[in-house]
């Protein structure tokens, strides 16, 4: 019988390869949609992909702040990605996932996103010039053979902007 692994580890386990492949492997990026912009994230910072749980509004936080979402017994402050970047609100459907990005980093913080891309090969992205308005987690952007424009989300960035950490209204 085979050896049945949980989703986490099973990601987990992938990322560990891919980060222990150096520059051997290309396809070191996930890719996110957070409204109608595409995000890359290194797949290192990531974090866990969950299917969508239900939300506990939480008062007096900003129009962002998604909620409160219980996974596997832990709290996670949920952030409308789409809506912190001044964007329409996500959806919360089927295709909406919780992506879990600050448990490495020491934060029970996950990004509701409106889909999951999959993993993308960084040799196939074209690099834009680096955008001086942007945030210091978002400088970087890059094209793909279709034409969609990537930014990259840098994760530790993120979690220490204080307009991030501030949910208060």
């Amino acid at each position: 019988m085979t050896k049945k692994i949980s989703l986490h580890d099973f990601q987990s386990y992938l990322a560990a390869r891919l980060a222990g492949m150096g520059n051997q492997s290309s396809a070191g990026l996930l890719g996110i949609q957070a409204g109608s912009d595409y995000w890359l994230l290194d797949l290192a910072d990531s974090g866990e992909i969950v299917p969508l749980t239900p939300l506990t509004t939480v008062p007096l936080t900003r129009p962002w702040f998604a909620g409160i979402a219980n996974i596997r017994g832990n709290l996670y402050s949920a952030v409308d990605f789409s809506a912190f970047l001044g964007k329409e609100a996500t959806p919360q459907n089927a295709s909406s996932r919780l992506l879990l990005v600050g448990t490495r980093h020491g934060s029970n913080a996950a990004l509701l996103v409106t889909r999951m891309i999959g993993l993308r090969n960084v040799e196939a992205l074209h690099p834009e010039a680096s955008d001086p308005a942007a945030p210091r987690w978002a400088h970087e952007s890059f094209t793909d053979n279709e034409g969609r424009r990537w930014r990259k989300l840098k994760v530790r960035e993120l979690l220490a902007d204080e307009v991030f950490m501030d949910i208060g209204v």
